[in-house]
């Protein structure tokens, strides 16, 4: 029996959209962050970049479990002395409810150079409306 590795030419990708509404955070970015991967493919190929397309519609309307709404916070640093940023999950569904999503599928991702990549095939909306009708997307139920 032989391993099949996959080539670029095998490469299929499909687009999925996925309703946050009333969906929790994690088990969402997990599915997504799946999908992105190609790891629910047969012919999955860890050095081979086989994953969908995402659309992810309503993301201000995610779930956190527990406290983490008030306790949580997203840090980022400016480069300079003194530059710690910290920003609660409040603040950021106010500002960016889209970068909620996207930072935990960041997160969840492996830290190697198909990263950047995988992410640029995540689009996160933080209404119901996407502009990314004419591709199709099926409905991906999380």
């Amino acid at each position: 029996m032989k391993t099949i590795s996959a080539k670029h030419s095998d490469i299929d990708r499909k687009w999925y959209i996925v309703d946050a509404e009333g969906k929790t955070l994690g088990r969402i970015a997990t599915e997504i962050t799946h999908r992105l991967m190609g790891k629910h493919k047969p012919l999955f190929t860890p050095h081979i970049d086989l994953g969908d397309f995402i659309v992810v519609i309503n993301a201000e309307k995610v779930v956190l479990t527990g406290s983490k709404e008030k306790a949580k916070t997203y840090f980022s640093y400016t480069g300079y002395p003194g530059g710690d940023k910290f920003t609660s999950v409040e603040k950021m569904r106010e500002k960016h409810p889209d970068r909620i999503i996207s930072n935990a599928v960041s997160g969840m991702l492996p830290k190697n150079k198909m990263r950047a990549r995988r992410l640029t095939r995540l689009k996160v909306y933080a209404g119901p409306e996407h502009p990314h009708q004419a591709q199709q997307p099926e409905v991906l139920n999380v």
